[in-house]
């Protein structure tokens, strides 16, 4: 169970309990909130704070009994990469001879050779360096941003990040509040590692045990964004990333997308999912042919609701560290 999730079902104010359809939908629009948030650049929250807020926005939502829930249409739009992350050349992007499940299964079983074993104190920091480059829809501009966070292990001391060349600073999580992914390495840890454990478990949908046989289509893409999420942390406990991409493997309806490229250029396998609006243009990439994990590709608008900008990311460097700003 998410800590958002915790939330909702505890929050009182002498209301009587949602129901679980109510539940439902109140998570749906959590998660649209989450797909769309838009920060401004003058006091931007970083993309954690933003989860974060989410959370008290749809508590308000699903009381009122006013959540609109997404409806499925438009399925397909999102299975077409842009020709600002497609290669020059690039064969038609619908694919015959690999599947989602094929590209992801293989990931994981690279991932389970190469992984590290990795135990942080929880006084330590996990430092990574993302690398972004944006790329302005109408204009064709591109800008790049080196991205360095430094998180604390245990979430009890202040986290510096930075989000497209801002840097901002995180304060500790107060009681009761939770983020997604959960910030504290103690949290990851408790994750099953068992991909068909681990898609009711982030979802937890009334019960981290619900069969996945009893998900609606609005709680596949529930999974298929937070899993999503959770790949965006550059370390995680021993086993857990695999388990996710094994799992994104049983979402029904993602999709392989070949000639795709990523913010280093390098050719790959986007995996999306386009049977839901909410995830048009963002996808995971994958190497064509070992099926490595290169990086991400999502999509922004401007406040205005001018710009449209096409993020392809990718992380370079991670490491352990003892203190803020230190280096590895």
């Amino acid at each position: 169970m998410t800590d958002e999730l915790e939330l909702l079902r505890d929050w009182d104010a002498d209301t009587a309990p949602l129901s679980e359809a109510a539940r439902a939908k109140a998570r749906h629009r959590l998660l649209n909130t989450m797909a769309h948030v838009q920060r401004r650049p003058d006091s931007a929250p970083s993309r954690r704070h933003a989860l974060r807020l989410a959370t008290a926005a749809v508590v308000a939502v699903a009381v009122t009994g006013t959540a609109v829930l997404m409806t499925e249409d438009g399925a397909g739009e999102g299975d077409r990469p842009d020709r600002a992350d497609r290669a020059p050349g690039a064969a038609s992007p619908r694919m015959g001879n690999v599947s989602a499940a094929t590209v992801l299964n293989g990931a994981a079983a690279q991932t389970g050779e190469d992984e590290k074993t990795v135990a942080p104190r929880d006084d330590q920091f996990i430092y990574s360096k993302r690398i972004i480059k944006e790329t302005e829809r109408k204009t064709g501009e591109v800008k790049t941003y080196e991205d360095v966070n430094w998180d604390s292990v245990d979430g009890s001391k202040r986290s510096l990040t930075m989000e497209l060349g801002r840097m901002i600073w995180e304060e500790p999580l107060k009681k009761g509040e939770g983020v997604w992914p959960p910030r504290e390495w103690s949290k990851l840890k408790k994750l099953p590692t068992d991909p068909k454990k681990l898609i009711p478990a982030i979802v937890g949908v009334g019960t981290s045990s619900m069969p996945l046989s009893d998900f609606t289509a609005h709680e596949w893409f529930d999974a298929y964004f937070m899993l999503g999420e959770l790949l965006k942390s550059p370390v995680l406990p021993q086993g857990l990333r695999p388990a996710a991409y094994e799992a994104l493997a049983l979402v029904p309806g993602v999709k392989a997308i070949a000639g795709v490229k990523d913010s280093a250029g390098r050719m790959g396998v986007g995996i999306s999912f386009p049977k839901s609006p909410l995830g048009k243009g963002r996808y995971l990439i994958f190497d064509a042919k070992s099926y490595a994990f290169l990086g991400f590709r999502d999509e922004r608008t401007s406040a205005s609701g001018d710009e449209t900008y096409i993020q392809l990311s990718h992380v370079v460097d991670w490491a352990i560290v003892d203190r803020l700003k230190q280096l590895p």
